[in-house]
């Protein structure tokens, strides 16, 4: 971009190369000048701070002077000036070699008395949506932790102008690490969330103070050097794009486009996968609870709900038909439909679960139980408001009053389909978000409709019609699932502000 490609390798040729690695923190070359008699030169590039400690003369204009005290001063001035406008920082320096020098030599022997020449201000913004994406992790309890090997002011500069941590933090460098014992660094991963100068040995070193403390760690990476690190943690993120081979392999996931912010959205997803999944099971424990105690709570207080024909035979409250029925068109369906239930909006504005948290805990088999016990009142207090006998007296037919029941149970299940959606929030919340859920109610509707006044369903399921004040009867008995959980969870939200 500054011109003078072509002339420069007309100049120079390349006869070696020591290669940066990130504890040199620097890189050189050796090339022939065609334009000096074909002299040897070596020629340097690295941070700073260390190409610096290598330096024993400066260059100013065309001449060389002794790099005294205060020539490295104004120099380091600079490149904290640099590095505190969120530059990247990259000094330059080089030494002729003697003629009968071997250019062959080891790193230690080459790069030393070497000549200053400059410091360069590389500007490599992050990405737009980086910061965003932080603030997105930050609402979502994840903590962001920088490990970079650049200078400790750009690292923090950097840092801030993402909203990774506020103004004035502290920043760890490597120097800094090496001096920690293992008990000194367990308490600085607690607090700190900026580490530069750093060396694989010091991410390595990191991760696993943050492991022992509890932690699951995530790491990114994209060089060679990075694979022990990605390795160590829980989940290794290597790019995709820029990475090694080497990362790659050492990693448990991969990032096709080398985002941030595609972490932050594939934490999303996991955690709208984590809910549909607790969605699922919720709905068809609850529903299953609820046909569970139906039968049993049938049996048991026949007497009470007219079910026992006068000291006769017990009649149960639902055939085995009409219980496979019942499984058919609600736990297929919409159980499907739940899968596929968009996120809800404060999927990102919890903390991350314990890692030991189990996927049905005590809280959701309470509510399980719950739901089970008010569905199968609901039913078995439909077929005692039909039944001749019983707390309520009827006068109806024990068909017309099984069919009552069983159509309150299926329509309880569907019910209960918007209420699982969530263990807290209303099920009125987004109640239209989730479409195939709405298809599958109504489906289910439609064919509970059809087995209630088809005939030749009516013989196969032993079901009568229903007149239409029977059907909103079934629907208010049925709904009542629906209100006792959205009176849970208002007292479960209540509950959590006085917190």
């Amino acid at each position: 971009k500054l011109g003078g490609h072509e002339r420069r390798a007309r100049r120079f040729e390349r006869v070696r190369e020591l290669p940066f690695t990130s504890e040199r923190k620097m890189m050189s070359t050796v090339e022939i000048d065609h334009e000096q008699g074909d002299a040897r030169v070596l020629v340097c590039k690295g941070a700073p701070d260390v190409l610096l400690g290598r330096c024993t003369r400066l260059r100013e204009g065309v001449q060389t002077r002794a790099l005294d005290v205060a020539a490295r001063a104004r120099i380091l001035a600079d490149v904290d000036r640099l590095s505190g406008e969120a530059m990247r920082t990259l000094s330059v320096a080089y030494r002729p070699l003697a003629p009968d020098e071997d250019h062959d030599a080891d790193a230690d022997r080459l790069e030393r008395d070497l000549i200053f020449v400059g410091t360069v201000g590389i500007v490599d913004p992050p990405r737009e949506e980086a910061a965003s994406a932080i603030a997105e992790a930050h609402r979502a309890g994840i903590r962001v932790v920088m490990i970079t090997g650049d200078h400790p002011r750009t690292a923090a500069r950097i840092a801030s102008d993402l909203g990774l941590v506020p103004p004035g933090a502290a920043v760890l460098a490597g120097p800094d690490l090496d001096a920690l014992d293992e008990a000194a660094l367990a308490q600085a991963v607690r607090t700190t969330a900026v580490y530069a100068r750093v060396a694989p040995v010091h991410k390595m070193r990191i991760v696993d103070a943050l492991q022992a403390d509890g932690e699951v760690v995530a790491m990114t990476g994209d060089g060679v050097n990075d694979a022990p690190a990605l390795k160590a943690a829980d989940i290794g993120v290597a790019m995709g794009v820029n990475g090694t081979e080497v990362a790659k392999q050492a990693a448990k996931m991969i990032l096709a486009d080398d985002n941030f912010a595609t972490i932050v959205v594939a934490v999303r997803e996991g955690r709208a996968i984590f809910d549909n999944i607790r969605k699922f099971l919720r709905y068809l424990l609850s529903s299953n609870m609820g046909e569970v105690l139906t039968v049993f709570l049938g049996v048991v207080g026949a007497a009470v709900i007219g079910l026992d024909s006068g000291g006769a035979a017990v009649a149960v409250p639902l055939l085995a038909t009409q219980i496979l029925w019942i499984n058919l068109i609600t736990d297929s369906a919409p159980a499907l439909a739940m899968g596929v239930d968009p996120p809800g909006d404060d999927v990102m504005a919890r903390k991350p679960r314990r890692l030991a948290e189990r996927v049905i805990d005590a809280r959701m088999w309470a509510g399980v139980i719950e739901v089970g016990l008010v569905m199968a009142l609901a039913t078995l207090l439909t077929i005692d408001l039909y039944l001749p006998g019983g707390l309520i007296e009827g006068d109806q037919s024990l068909a017309n009053a099984r069919t009552a029941g069983f159509t309150v149970l299926v329509l309880a299940q569907l019910f209960n389909a918007l209420s699982a959606r969530s263990e807290s929030a209303s099920a009125w919340r987004g109640v239209f978000d989730n479409h195939w859920l709405w298809g599958a109610i109504g489906l289910s509707l439609l064919l509970q409709a059809a087995v209630v006044h088809l005939p030749w369903l009516n013989v196969a399921f032993d079901t009568v019609p229903l007149s239409g004040s029977q059907w909103l009867a079934c629907f208010a008995m049925a709904s009542t699932v629906l209100w006792i959980t959205e009176l849970r969870k208002l007292l479960r939200r209540a509950a959590r502000r006085r917190r």
